[in-house]
């Protein structure tokens, strides 16, 4: 089923989208949308219990906001699902009986599967989960989602566009959503790691601090754009740097003693292990 107001570019900005929970991704999210022209602050609304967030999103996208999430659902096409995954359960409580199956809701709460999530809805399962990263709140991140029974095609497609507002968006299968936290959703702070740890061999080889910080930051993004500019392996762009016998492949010596590959696979494995471990936590403490 395709709803009236999917598929018409003419119809785009009538279609209506809401978040439950105003934080920062949500704010991101809806910039992102008015930005790319997917939405106007008419056709976004928000709700959140903490005034100062609320006042936060409207200060920063245009858009209304209110303390009322069923007034959100029921005026909204597309319904987000922007809060902590425990406070989830008694959100979905108070949505569940006011849902129809025309509305769409995308939830972006860490660690809660599609099952728990309509059980907890009462049965709705036009639903899409995602697992941003908080680089989406400068319009760069990498998001990736799955969607539910009943979500058609067009939703899947739609909730594409939505996300490829705020940066980089792909379809999976739901088995694989703890693995992109561990990656994508966890890996931020391993690149910013790597940045200071950068900074601080520029610092210690005699560079000012803000100087060796913003070269080794420039540095990791450009070498960033390259990988996805050229779609070639890293392996290949990295054998381009490392002249013989140069200071490139004298550097690339110390990484492979230190154990830099082993230890960030590691580090991405103990990420997607933990997601696994708090999402059976999150869906006992909801159930219960």
């Amino acid at each position: 089923m395709v709803p009236a107001w999917a598929g018409e570019d003419s119809a785009q900005m009538q279609r209506r989208i809401g978040f439950i929970g105003a934080g920062q991704m949500a704010t991101a999210l809806a910039s992102g949308l008015i930005r790319a022209g997917l939405a106007t602050t008419q056709t976004i609304l928000a709700s959140d219990v903490l005034p100062t967030a609320r006042q936060r999103f409207v200060q920063v996208t245009g858009a209304a906001a209110t303390d009322e999430n069923l007034q959100v659902l029921q005026q909204s096409h597309v319904v987000f699902l922007a809060v902590k995954p425990q406070q989830l359960p008694e959100v979905c409580k108070q949505l569940r009986g006011h849902l129809t199956p025309e509305k769409l809701v995308v939830s972006i709460a860490a660690g809660i599967g599609l099952a728990s999530l309509s059980d907890w809805l009462g049965g709705h399962s036009r639903l899409v989960r995602v697992m941003p990263n908080t680089p989406c709140l400068i319009g760069h991140g990498a998001s990736a989602f799955a969607v539910g029974k009943q979500a058609s095609a067009e939703d899947a497609q739609l909730v594409q566009s939505l996300l490829s507002a705020v940066g980089l968006a792909c379809q999976v299968e739901e088995k694989l959503i703890d693995a992109v936290t561990g990656l994508s959703g966890s890996g931020p702070a391993f690149v910013y790691v790597m940045i200071e740890a950068l900074g601080d061999a520029g610092v210690r080889a005699g560079l000012p601090r803000e100087l060796a910080s913003k070269l080794a930051a420039q540095t990791v993004r450009g070498a960033a754009e390259m990988v996805l500019a050229t779609g070639e392996h890293p392996a290949v762009l990295k054998d381009r740097v490392a002249s013989p016998g140069g200071t490139t492949i004298e550097g690339l010596a110390a990484l492979e003693a230190g154990g830099l590959r082993a230890t960030i696979m590691a580090a991405v494995e103990r990420a997607v292990r933990r997601a696994t471990e708090l999402g059976a936590q999150w869906v006992r403490s909801g159930a219960a």
